[in-house]
């Protein structure tokens, strides 16, 4: 039985997708839910797990752009797991050597004969750019210079010696990252965009992580970290400020009544946005365990666009590889984001002394035409309050209930 393949539809409104990477290759066996391909939404990089056992046969290639429902393979369900015998392995081993041996030979000829050579249309692109064949590296057939060859090809920089290796690539962009490109760029070119800062002293949190993170850890199996209190404190904040949890659509200004929190966390396809649906309704325990979750899924590639689609606000954390200051973009069509960063002990007045704190420097960015700048600075004040002051204001003077302990 010959299977189809299609393309299915990983998320609301998401009409197509990309064929990022072929994980398999043509005529291989495959087993049913193993991935054989990597697809990329305008949203997301998704894993695509075969629907059954058998050969596949490829019907679109990587980079190819496909609308969700479109045939991308075919599966003959009916093809039996090849099971090789030891002896019959060592025979084709041998059978192998000795094609590639003459493969080698043949192809070497081959090379000599087509490397360097172009085809007309990339003769005529090198001559306008005053490039020399020596210095294209062919990409086709047998080193055969393309016309994409010529035109990615850049001028030398001058007739001087130079020492060392001087190479470089171009690769496609990802359907990922493009649309995040469009989608940066339409902020700044699309939103009244601004930035206001504070800093914030992380004594307090510092002191009741250092006593009570052990304990919170061998009790929930998670570790009490930074994020959960700063989760917190945002919920309190937008709750204080709602214009802060609002949309424009069209006309319209939309306010939630809910706090819906996106994260960004760091994965192996770049930076993703999975959202804590109600933050509003979780505790220090609720906001750690799904933070984890999230993470845990964005960097096994298991996140699914529905988990990155809807929040109301965006936190990042930059301060995890090092930033100590900057300016987040707001992640549309959210109307805020808060930047976190680096935490570094420095000196400060206390009570008219001067004492050394650890201390981080906040961001909020914001789209000053639904936001006034009166809202933005309470906003990140209050924040500051939260953060500075956790027993009372984010633990109802209770820490052990607050931490479930």
């Amino acid at each position: 039985m010959i299977l189809e393949m299609k393309v299915p539809s990983p998320g609301e409104s998401i009409t197509e997708v990309e064929i990022s990477t072929w994980l398999v290759k043509d005529g291989d066996y495959v087993e049913k839910d193993q991935a054989i391909a990597e697809i990329d939404s305008d949203k997301a990089t998704l894993d695509l797990p075969a629907e059954a056992s058998g050969t596949i046969t490829l019907k679109v290639q990587e980079g190819d752009t496909v609308q969700v429902g479109h045939i991308i393979c075919l599966l003959d369900t009916d093809a039996e797991n090849p099971n090789i015998r030891k002896e019959d392995f060592e025979q084709n081993e041998k059978e192998a050597v000795s094609t590639v041996t003459s493969q080698t030979s043949q192809e070497s000829q081959t090379d000599s004969y087509a490397k360097g050579t172009c085809s007309p249309a990339a003769k005529k692109i090198i001559k306008e750019k005053n490039i020399s064949l020596s210095e294209i590296q062919g990409t086709g057939k047998n080193g055969r210079i393309t016309k994409n060859d010529a035109l990615q090809a850049v001028p030398s920089l001058g007739n001087q010696p130079i020492n060392g290796i001087r190479s470089y690539k171009s690769v496609k962009l990802s359907a990922l990252r493009r649309k995040l490109s469009e989608r940066l760029v339409s902020v700044k070119n699309q939103t009244a965009m601004l930035t206001t800062f504070n800093e914030v002293d992380m004594s307090e949190i510092f002191s009741i992580r250092n006593e009570y993170k052990e304990e919170f850890k061998n009790k929930h199996n998670v570790s009490l970290g930074f994020m959960s209190f700063f989760t917190l404190a945002v919920v309190r904040a937008l709750k204080m400020f709602p214009d802060v949890n609002s949309m424009i659509d069209k006309e319209n200004k939309i306010t939630y009544d809910f706090q819906d929190i996106s994260i960004a966390v760091s994965g192996p396809k770049g930076l993703m946005v999975p959202v804590l649906r109600n933050a509003e309704t979780m505790s220090f325990r609720g906001v750690e365990q799904t933070i984890k979750n999230l993470a845990d899924k964005v960097r096994e590639g298991k996140i699914t666009v529905d988990e990155m689609t809807g929040g109301t606000f965006t936190i990042t954390n930059g301060g995890v590889f090092g930033s100590m200051l900057s300016t987040p973009l707001i992640n549309p069509p959210q109307s805020a984001i808060l930047g976190m960063h680096n935490i570094i002990e420095r000196p400060v007045v206390k009570n008219k002394q001067i004492v050394i704190a650890p201390m981080m420097y906040l961001a909020l960015s914001y789209d000053h035409r639904i936001i006034d700048g009166k809202e933005s600075v309470s906003f990140l004040v209050a924040v500051k309050e939260a953060i500075e002051n956790p027993i009372d204001i984010l633990m109802n003077n209770g820490i052990r209930m607050a931490l479930e302990l």
